[in-house]
């Protein structure tokens, strides 16, 4: 358990704002940029509960609920670090939220409570950590973009299976974590992307894991996929599809070779576009 002490400031017309805090919310935390990382550092150490302290002079209660999606929307955003970011958010289901407060001469205070629900727990994170940690070891460091997302890619490719026992079962979460993929050699499709993620930003090619709807002839199902960098532009990669079929059909493609996928909004908006440019065409060696 982390317990935060937040700094409370009310919402006027002038303030220093140290993230894009909401304008319409009734409160916001003047050391925001520590109470968002403090939050963060927790996540990805899989606390199982994340305790927010502050007082102020008002009522907020109302309030609370948007100003924690805030922070952990904000907590969740990508970084340096490959075990946050994706790695975080695809390997967790949202959180429930417990908050209070007592008043005590002329201040409120509140206690947040936020209770994330994870798909793995510490020990087995540091199980995928030393993994891959051994895993990477022994590839070539002195290779290019192209020869490392190659060496990922067949090394995933030949160990992961496709987890078709599970696949429909809800309850079962660890199909679809790294751990799934790293550990016991079977995942559904966001198990085969979240550990491309992590292993790919491990050995410094950048990744996001993307999510979407994959369609057939017949089906239309939801779907993670990745894209990765080489060479400053992006292409797709659906390592789970080749995987199942036995082929590269779907290996470095440009948007245009990967009809089949469609990506979520937020992964098809122009900013994000700007930030994660594809390249016009797929991959040749």
């Amino acid at each position: 358990m982390l317990v935060i002490l937040a700094i409370f400031s009310f919402i006027s017309g002038r303030f220093e704002k140290k993230y894009n805090v909401r304008r319409d919310l009734s409160v916001y935390f003047s050391n925001s940029d520590e109470v968002i990382n403090s939050v963060r550092n927790s996540l990805r150490k899989r606390s199982w509960r994340i305790v927010i302290n502050y007082y102020s002079h008002g009522d907020n209660m109302e309030d609370i609920p948007a100003l924690v999606k805030d922070i952990m929307d904000f907590a969740l955003e990508e970084t340096d670090n490959p075990a946050e970011g994706d790695y975080i958010n695809y390997n967790y289901g949202g959180y429930e939220l417990k908050y209070s407060f007592k008043q005590e001469n002329d201040r409120n205070y509140y206690t947040v409570c936020i209770y994330p629900d994870y798909y793995t727990t510490a020990e087995q994170e540091n199980q995928v950590s030393e993994k891959i940690n051994q895993v990477i070891s022994g590839f070539d460091k002195n290779i290019s973009d192209y020869e490392k997302v190659r060496e990922v890619y067949d090394y995933i490719k030949n160990r992961v299976q496709f987890d078709d026992i599970h696949k429909n079962n809800p309850n079962h979460h660890i199909k679809s974590t790294s751990f799934g993929a790293l550990i016991y050699g079977q995942a559904v499709c966001q198990g085969y992307a979240v550990l491309m993620y992590r292993m790919l930003r491990e050995i410094g090619i950048d990744s996001r894991v993307i999510t979407g709807m994959a369609k057939d002839d017949e089906n239309e199902e939801f779907h993670a996929w990745n894209i990765v960098c080489i060479d400053g532009v992006y292409y797709n990669i659906d390592i789970t599809w080749d995987d199942q079929n036995n082929n590269e059909e779907y290996f470095l493609k440009s948007d245009e070779d990967f009809p089949l996928h469609i990506r979520d909004e937020k992964f098809s908006s122009q900013d994000f576009y700007g930030k994660y440019p594809m390249c016009d065409k797929s991959y040749e060696r």
